[in-house]
């Protein structure tokens, strides 16, 4: 299978990153770190969640940001800012602010969704059924996430054939995209590669498919590569490698955007993004939140082969 010659990033910053942070951020500040992500070049970014303000309070605030967004961002007319919605009632006040894209969330293992959603993994499709009919009369776009596709950190190992019927489930409920989340960090290049042949050989178009993979081991970028080599073109990144698994012990974070945006520029895959505006964006957000920037690129700067010399450090 040939690499992919572009590539979406698709950037989960101000939602996933953001969303089990205990210091409270105003939303004129994630206002202005989204500004930064659309100055960087990126045109997928999952701006927030309409869950209950209870269960999330940092995106408690999710419509006074939708309604901020117009005045900090000059044109949003080839912007996807697609946000999570876990029920009916998510998906109306979705609807009163505008959105025009939806993301729903379930899981490969039952445990993890007990948890986390308080529902099975089939009691979880069966409420997302009117949430993306209703997405679909609206002619929204539609992401189905499939959590713990690599491992649960309640029962351990997950069997691929059960990823695959949860994203056939999702399919035949209208998800135009079907995400892949390593939710705790564990999968491997190989696990990649059996996930995704499973995934052609059950029907499920490559250009459906995507990744979202955790660092918390160091095998991120590994697993991109991956992926890349078995023809995927979109991947889930978080701009500074914010976010991160609650649930797992040790978690450093999701693969960070500038890591990924620095890979795919030495492999010469397009993708629209400037790294020293991801750069720019995570310091940015990695001072609002007290801390050092961590990221392997955030810390180092990218490289110029002609000079030999680090570009966009701070």
């Amino acid at each position: 299978m040939p690499i992919p010659s572009r590539v979406r990033i698709y950037e989960v910053g101000p939602r996933d990153g953001l969303q089990n942070e205990a210091r409270p951020i105003p939303t004129a500040e994630k206002a202005e770190f989204i500004r930064l992500l659309v100055a960087a070049g990126l045109r997928e970014i999952e701006a927030t969640s309409f869950v209950s303000p209870k269960s999330v309070p940092q995106l408690a605030d999710a419509a006074e940001l939708l309604a901020m967004l117009p005045a900090v961002l000059a044109d949003m007319r080839e912007l996807r800012m697609p946000v999570l919605v876990p029920n009916m009632r998510g998906l109306e006040r979705a609807r009163g602010a505008g959105v025009t894209a939806i993301a729903v969330f379930t899981a490969a293992s039952d445990e993890f969704t007990r948890r986390n959603i308080g529902m099975s993994v089939a009691e979880s499709l069966d409420a997302f059924r009117p949430v993306l009919q209703a997405a679909r009369a609206e002619g929204w776009w539609t992401r189905g996430y499939v959590s713990t596709a690599f491992g649960c950190p309640y029962t351990g190992r997950v069997d691929p054939a059960r990823v695959v019927q949860v994203a056939l489930a999702l399919r035949e409920l209208g998800v135009d995209e079907v995400c892949l989340g390593d939710t705790i960090g564990v999968g491997v290049p190989r696990q990649v590669r059996e996930l995704t042949a499973r995934h052609i050989a059950a029907s499920i178009p490559l250009e459906r498919l995507a990744y979202h993979f955790h660092d918390t081991r160091g095998t991120a970028l590994a697993n991109v590569v991956a992926g890349l080599e078995d023809g995927i073109s979109c991947f889930d990144a978080s701009t500074s490698g914010t976010g991160g698994c609650p649930y797992a012990p040790g978690a450093a974070g999701n693969l960070a955007t500038e890591d990924l945006v620095y890979l795919l520029d030495a492999m010469g895959i397009q993708h629209g993004v400037r790294l020293e505006g991801v750069l720019t964006a995570g310091r940015f957000i990695s001072g609002l939140l007290g801390r050092r920037v961590a990221t392997k690129v955030g810390q180092a700067g990218g490289w110029d082969p002609t000079t030999g010399h680090p570009i966009g450090r701070s």
